[in-house]
């Protein structure tokens, strides 16, 4: 048993300060997992790796509520869908009418040079990746992993304890079924 996992099991009894010796384990690697996530959204991007690390730490290791993790593994799978949950929230919030709405923000000294920037819609990915979940959830988990965390296919593949080639046949399918999907969604 690795010492992350054995800090899990440390916080899953209870122990005081578990939670404060996992953070200091993990940080760096949530980290690095946060910064390669905000690299793919919009330039302008509100919030950062250090706020997207905490606020996903935070909803990981609530202290009024048990939680159980059965490896490491299972614990940055769960780090993944924190934070694909809080860019979602911030990309709805950001959408919200009093927020603006569907009105694009442009900096005046950069209106003439601006270029078309392409971004999926983080709403529309999630609302997707949920269908496509309850249809192929291990494919749905693939796509978790490797766009949410940044996780190489063949970390991913050992994470969920599948072959590295059938985690990129469930990754091409995937990204095959969810771009169709995105744009069914799109004209209508």
């Amino acid at each position: 048993m690795n010492d992350v996992t054995g800090i899990l099991a440390a916080i899953e009894s209870g122990e005081a300060n578990a939670a404060e010796r996992l953070f200091v384990l993990v940080y760096d690697e949530l980290r690095r997992l946060a910064a390669r996530q905000l690299a793919h959204e919009k330039a302008g991007q509100t919030l950062e790796a250090t706020a997207l690390v905490h606020e996903a730490y935070l909803r990981l290791v609530d202290v009024d509520k048990a939680q159980r993790w059965n490896s490491r593994g299972h614990f940055f799978a769960a780090a993944a869908a924190a934070m694909r949950r809080i860019l979602v929230e911030n990309a709805r919030r950001k959408r919200a009418q009093k927020r603006g709405g569907k009105l694009a923000r442009h900096d005046a000294h950069v209106l003439d040079v601006a270029a078309a920037e392409i971004r999926e819609d983080m709403p529309a990915l999630d609302e997707a990746l949920t269908k496509l979940a309850t249809q192929e959830p291990v494919a749905a988990q693939v796509v978790q992993l490797r766009f949410f965390a940044g996780l190489p296919l063949s970390e991913v593949a050992e994470l969920l304890g599948i072959s590295k080639r059938t985690a990129d046949r469930h990754w091409a399918y995937a990204r095959a079924w969810l771009h169709q999907e995105m744009q069914g969604q799109q004209a209508d």
